[in-house]
């Protein structure tokens, strides 16, 4: 009986392998036999089609179809440890943040000097207001933007075992996210989580998750004209699955979780969507890539000096701060983005004239998500800083979105937005009611001037955020 099956199987797939070859896709044999062949062929050969793809090989791109979702079928021994309800229940603001506490302090990471250095943004092209320009000269508009200045080159080794390792962060991470999962499921599979004979696998901070983003990534109006915002030479990136989400939705969970709430009260944790070059906070029961990492437990760690001369060194970073945001220098802080890079490159102050306008990593290093104007009334920094109190679109008292030199490579008008970071909430519009809809530090982007002076409103995107295009300014240098 055995030898009969096993020659029906053999017989179906040459038979199926025959008719796929000589029928065209509208014909009704075409797709019959191509069921059967898929089944017995290509499901079978999924688990081998996950697997890391080696860069050095055209043959085998990088960007690819995700892989179908699976249920979690996986009873983790932590579950009761960490206080993780049933798969699919919704967790409230209090829960998961205990989680995400109870989670961190297993991890024990520390700062150190030096022990987070800044990876560049990958941005080497020069723009204006709209367009591309040639690099501006010192005394030109414009000057002072993102590629006038270079830090850390990416640096990545593929270690053809399934993980990346970056040379310059001390960063090894999981080279491919594989299938979608809650945060929830994230959390609880990290703690068994093994690859390339390591287990000391961790879900990242959204600090060690952002230092991927490469800001040469451009948002299109598909998958097929846009660039990815991580380098898919060495990762394996997946944009939006075939179950009815848009191209963009490919965000990948961090272990950050928002301390207060989003649009609904929902519990919300930080995401890096390296399909449009945004964090943001989403629903903790969404789904998400995920990209594991082990080694330097000091990444993402601060270590701040108070210089007290109004500004602040982070010897972790060896980069300094301005105590003070642009609110303390004008009458009012904020400014178009033109303004911010010419108030940078003019900028004075305790004995320094190299001060800039921070690219979107060197900002976003200085958020510090445990803070933020709802749990702590303060902006989403070191009490160390000083942030200038505004009055948001609401009517409550609010903190700044904060001008980075980077250019955001989204929308309509490539080169027409620039990126900050929300050091207060990230107010949107929802059903015609303000509200904090990704969090205090995320990190969006804003039209760069306003001809028509239709700013701030709200509404743009499906979140309605709102755009202001006069934000503030915080400036930073190089420790020499």
């Amino acid at each position: 009986m055995k030898k009969i099956l096993v020659f029906i199987l053999i017989f179906s797939l040459v038979t199926s392998a025959v008719v796929i070859a000589d029928h065209e896709e509208g014909d009704p044999e075409f797709w019959f036999f191509k069921w059967i062949h898929d089944y017995f062929i290509h499901e079978n050969q999924k688990e081998l089609s996950n697997q890391p793809m080696n860069p050095l090989y055209p043959s085998s791109p990088m960007i690819q179809n995700p892989p179908e979702r699976k249920e979690n079928t996986k009873q983790d021994s932590t579950r009761d440890q960490m206080g993780i309800h049933e798969a699919n229940t919704t967790l409230t603001v209090k829960t998961a943040n205990e989680m995400e506490e109870l989670y961190l302090s297993t991890i024990n990471k520390s700062a150190s000097i030096m022990g987070y250095p800044i990876v560049d943004t990958n941005q080497n092209s020069f723009y204006d207001n709209y367009n591309e320009i040639k690099e501006p000269s010192e005394t030109s508009a414009f000057y002072g933007q993102d590629a006038t200045y270079k830090g850390f080159e990416f640096s990545y080794s593929d270690n053809l075992d399934g993980t990346v390792t970056d040379l310059t962060t001390g960063l090894m991470w999981q080279q491919d996210p594989g299938e979608k999962m809650t945060w929830q499921e994230a959390v609880e599979r990290a703690n068994d989580f093994s690859l390339a004979g390591y287990d000391d696998w961790r879900l990242p901070t959204i600090k060690e998750l952002y230092s991927l983003i490469q800001f040469s990534g451009v948002t299109g109006q598909n998958a097929e004209n846009s660039i990815p915002y991580i380098d898919t030479d060495y990762f394996v990136f997946y944009y939006g699955d075939k179950t009815g989400e848009r191209f963009i939705d490919a965000q990948f969970a961090s272990s950050t979780i928002y301390d207060s709430d989003t649009m609904n009260n929902n519990a919300t944790v930080f995401g890096v969507n390296f399909a449009d070059g945004r964090i943001k906070g989403y629903p903790v029961e969404k789904t998400f890539y995920v990209l594991y990492v082990r080694d330097n437990l000091n990444y993402g760690e601060n270590l701040f000096v108070d210089n007290e001369d109004g500004t602040i060194s982070d010897l972790a970073t060896n980069l300094m701060w301005t105590k003070e945001d642009s609110g303390a220098y004008l009458d009012f802080g904020g400014m178009t983005w033109e303004k911010a890079l010419a108030f940078a490159e003019g900028f004075e102050y305790a004995g320094y004239e190299d001060w800039r306008l921070p690219n979107a990593k060197e900002l976003q290093s200085i958020v510090d998500y445990n803070y933020s104007p709802d749990t702590t009334n303060s902006a989403a920094i070191d009490p160390l800083f000083s942030a200038t109190e505004v009055e948001n679109l609401m009517g409550a008292v609010d903190y700044p979105y904060y001008w980075t030199s980077t250019t955001h490579l989204d929308g309509k008008v490539l080169g027409s937005s620039a990126v900050y970071i929300s050091f207060g909430e990230s107010l949107g519009v929802m059903k015609d009611t303000f509200m904090d809809v990704h969090g205090a530090g995320a990190q969006r982007s804003d039209p760069k001037t306003d001809d028509n002076n239709q700013y701030p409103s709200g509404g743009y995107g499906p979140q309605g955020d709102v755009r202001i295009v006069d934000n503030y300014v915080r400036l930073v240098r190089d420790i020499e």
